[in-house]
């Protein structure tokens, strides 16, 4: 299916693209998100008189995205989890967890955006973990997982 880009998508394109993808991923994501339009005569038309519009949107998200990246970056989140007294955790640390902890001290980050190259945290200790806040934007941050006694 031929569709207009509406923002910039990663690995897709960016603002204004048009491009193929399979139409599965146009109807069930990208249409109803509002990412993408099918590419007809009409909606190109309408794109290009919405463009410098839609462009100062996308600038002031960005712009958004680098300020609470500034504030994110290098901070050192703890998070308190049972865990044995070898430190292995009882259960694991996810991105949710994660995620609940950075919304409980003001930020706004949806657990999506929480990347974690090997997967949930299993062991007590201190972890780097990249979250990407736009597709332009990421910040790293460090997670640091303490045990407590699980009587």
């Amino acid at each position: 299916m031929q569709i207009i880009l509406m923002e910039k998508i990663p690995n897709l394109g960016q603002l204004g693209d048009i491009i193929n993808v399979k139409n599965g991923f146009a109807r069930n994501y990208l249409i109803p998100q509002g990412k993408a339009k099918r590419a007809t005569e009409q909606a190109i038309a309408e794109f290009q008189s919405k463009r410098a519009e839609l462009e100062k949107i996308q600038a002031a998200s960005l712009s958004a995205a680098q300020a609470i990246a500034a504030k994110l970056d290098g901070l050192l989140l703890q998070i308190t989890q049972k865990a044995g007294s070898d430190g292995k955790l009882f259960g694991s640390v996810t991105n949710a967890n994660i995620a609940e902890a950075l919304n409980g001290q003001g930020f706004t980050i949806e657990r999506s955006m929480i990347r974690m190259p090997h997967g949930q945290l299993k062991q007590v200790g201190d972890y780097p973990l990249t979250i990407s806040i736009h597709a332009d934007v990421t910040a790293q941050i460090t997670v640091s997982v303490l045990g407590e006694a699980a009587f």
